[in-house]
């Protein structure tokens, strides 16, 4: 007893370790603990991370439908590799944009530019960017002119600037008949590339709000649709939030009936809304 405890299967049964031996595998026993304890943190530990006080339209989109994954992308972010086919999809937009020369194009970022959204599936290769010029020929959009294309914005919610730019906008003329008088109402598109009806109503919800303000125009006189250029269907969600609901994706409080509802609610001071979830 007290002594150094034997071992076998070194030079032979029974044989003990050395006082240096033991003080090395003392040290490894150590390191392992310590390693094991980081482990064990790294997987229970929840980090808070901070909502950037500036976002895209698309970022928006992904806090509002996974504040755990945006809150990893925040954390954690990882560089992207080229994607041609975004690239493909900035020339099917210009190519849209090209068939309407007269209007004004706006001068955009390199991250503004249009048909490269992350979340927009893929143009497989250049036979698919010829299928989807020839839909959108067929497309009742085709024989349309927009009142502008590629339009940006910048929105204010909950005291964060969300920026973004809207696909196409059309205008329509309406005439009182007592009075004579003119006015007009106004349609957001968004061209979807995409093969699956996918789109988030959200997205409508953040440019129809941001073209209203921007132009001061009531809710009402403003609606939005997808049109989903392969098939040619059009997708009008029937009710789309508004500011107050929009603001709440932000804060992180519950959302509320307030689709459609018009506010003249200023911006407000930034909330300490975090993304939850950063492991």
């Amino acid at each position: 007893p007290g002594g150094v405890p034997p071992v076998t299967g070194r030079g032979g049964a029974g044989e003990s370790l050395t006082p240096e031996e033991l003080r090395t595998l003392a040290s490894w026993d150590r390191d392992l603990d310590a390693l094991t304890g980081e482990l064990r943190r790294a997987r229970a530990t929840v980090r808070d991370v901070p909502v950037p006080p500036s976002l895209s339209a698309s970022q928006l989109l992904r806090l509002a439908a996974d504040p755990d994954g945006f809150a990893r992308e925040l954390a954690r972010p990882m560089p992207r590799p080229p994607q041609p086919a975004a690239r493909r999809g900035t020339r099917f937009h210009a190519w849209v944009e090209s068939r309407f020369e007269e209007l004004p194009l706006p001068m955009l970022g390199p991250d503004e530019l249009p048909g490269g959204e992350e979340d927009e599936p893929e143009i497989a290769d250049e036979r698919d960017l010829a299928a989807l010029k020839a839909a959108f020929e067929r497309t009742p959009y085709a024989r349309r002119t927009p009142y502008r294309v590629e339009a940006p914005f910048h929105l204010t919610l909950a005291g964060r600037m969300i920026r973004g730019r809207i696909d196409a906008v059309y205008r329509h003329a309406r005439t009182d008949q007592e009075t004579g008088s003119e006015t007009y109402t106004y349609e957001i598109v968004d061209w979807k590339t995409s093969r699956a009806r996918t789109a988030d109503p959200l997205q409508l919800a953040v440019y129809r709000l941001a073209w209203a303000e921007q132009h001061g125009l009531p809710l009402t006189a403003v609606t939005a649709a997808f049109l989903y250029v392969r098939t040619g269907e059009v997708v009008r969600p029937e009710r789309l939030p508004g500011r107050p609901e929009l603001e709440r994706v932000l804060t992180g409080g519950p959302p509320g009936p307030d689709a459609d509802m018009p506010t003249d609610e200023g911006s407000q001071e930034p909330a300490d809304r975090t993304a939850p979830g950063a492991r």
